[in-house]
């Protein structure tokens, strides 16, 4: 489950670094995309930085979070897929094969049974890169998260969570679709979680 995370000026020197480190030179649209990310946290519905392959290499884009449901009465918005099963839905099918991207943040929340919020972010590190995937709708594409099987980290907390990649994989991830069965099938690494109160770490 992902519903709320944080992106700040680390986010975008995180983003610079793996564009970089695919061997691209950032291109005028990506550098465009980077001057409009501030310190915030990104709600389902909004816009936000992603990650996505362009012309064969990485640009950054700004994307809706969020899948719209409007067939018959069905009607809502749907944030996270599986990465279980998004593979084989009609909703995901096309992304996960064709329109894969990368969602980057500082950090994530998740609340746990007694609504007691907890961040998480990776240790020694100041991005996450999380998986997702994209589908175009008619005011532009839209994006959601993939999630997976709570790693010891999160599961105190909840029984899901995002599809965390190390930078290496999150290139794989936009630009090798032969790699995708096998990212999909990966256990995050863990994370360092906190409160007001507490940092938690975890080895």
């Amino acid at each position: 489950m992902c519903g709320r995370y944080h992106i700040d000026d680390d986010t975008t020197k995180e983003i610079e670094k793996l564009i970089r480190q695919a061997g691209e030179r950032l291109s005028q649209e990506t550098a465009a995309a980077l001057l409009r990310i501030r310190e915030t946290d990104v709600h389902p519905t909004e816009e936000a930085p992603v990650l996505l392959a362009a012309g064969g290499g990485i640009g950054c884009a700004w994307l809706r979070w969020g899948f719209p449901l409007q067939q018959g009465t069905e009607k809502g918005l749907v944030f996270n897929a599986r990465c279980e099963s998004a593979a084989e839905k009609p909703l995901f099918r096309e992304g996960i094969r064709h329109r894969r991207s990368i969602v980057p943040a500082s950090s994530f929340y998740e609340w746990d049974s007694g609504r007691t919020k907890f961040s998480f972010r990776q240790e020694q590190e100041n991005a996450l890169f999380m998986a997702g995937c994209c589908r175009p709708y008619r005011d532009g594409e839209h994006f959601v998260i993939l999630t997976t099987a709570a790693n010891s980290s999160m599961e105190p907390v909840h029984d899901r969570m995002p599809l965390i990649l190390s930078r290496e994989e999150a290139i794989c991830w936009l630009l090798d679709p032969g790699r995708t069965d096998e990212l999909l099938r990966k256990v995050p690494a863990p994370l360092e979680r906190g409160t007001d109160y507490e940092q938690l770490r975890f080895f």
